[in-house]
């Protein structure tokens, strides 16, 4: 069974249709890169898995179970949580403080989210930065402060909006380390990202929109040559590594 199915769905702003029929699965362990260009209707499909908007037609399950009508808080309970790509962090708290707000979905006790919270520090490598305010931070440890968050919540499916773009070459080594390191953990990831060197180090597969519609589903190696996707998205032919 499919850790997440997202069939036939669609949604409508107005007359603008975001997402067209869209219909994927993801596997339990797998990393997919959900990709497309700007406009494409990508954030859009997270705030639909994720509960944040909800679907004009089709639904979304999760372990086998509908998840379409939750709320967010519901299900990230269940362990499907995301990041976003406007970065949410609390920048008058300390980084600490920060994942801690994460860690009480399943710590309610200060202690003990104050334990887990440092634990996922300390895999992130921000250990030394927990007394910091998150307005101090650079702009890649915000980006690692978010996933934090995200990973504070214990989740099984972890949504990535963009948490690469906007990085040195250097620092984007180290978040796909990072992630790497996160679904070695256990942990099944979606990623939108528009670094195409992230997304193919990183994907077992893709999905890539073009105006709300998927418009290829299949391994990185079969995406960067097929001529909808280098015209709609990537502009030439990749060379994968």
């Amino acid at each position: 069974m499919s850790l997440l199915v997202v069939d036939n769905l669609s949604k409508t702003f107005g007359g603008l249709r975001a997402v067209s029929n869209l219909s994927f699965t993801v596997e339990a362990g797998s990393i997919v890169g959900l990709i497309g260009p700007n406009g494409a209707g990508k954030t859009t499909v997270f705030s639909l898995i994720s509960g944040f908007q909800k679907p004009t037609t089709g639904s979304v399950s999760f372990e086998g179970e509908r998840i379409t009508d939750l709320s967010p808080d519901r299900i990230c309970y269940r362990g499907l949580t995301r990041t976003f790509q406007i970065m949410q962090s609390f920048q008058k708290l300390t980084t600490l403080e920060n994942v801690m707000i994460g860690a009480y979905v399943r710590y309610p006790s200060l202690p003990h989210a104050k334990q887990h919270a440092l634990a996922i520090m300390e895999q992130l490598g921000m250990r030394d930065r927990a007394e910091e305010l998150a307005s101090s931070l650079t702009l890649a440890d915000l980006k690692k402060l978010e996933i934090a968050k995200a990973l504070a919540t214990t989740p099984k499916l972890l949504l990535l909006d963009e948490v690469v773009s906007g990085l040195t070459p250097t620092e984007v080594d180290e978040l796909v380390r990072l992630i790497r390191q996160i679904r070695a953990g256990g942990t099944t990831i979606i990623m939108i990202e528009h670094v195409m060197q992230a997304v193919m180090a990183l994907s077992d597969s893709l999905v890539v929109l073009h105006h709300g519609e998927m418009i290829f589903g299949g391994a990185p190696q079969e995406a960067v040559r097929n001529r909808q996707v280098i015209e709609a998205y990537l502009g030439e032919e990749l060379e994968l590594a």
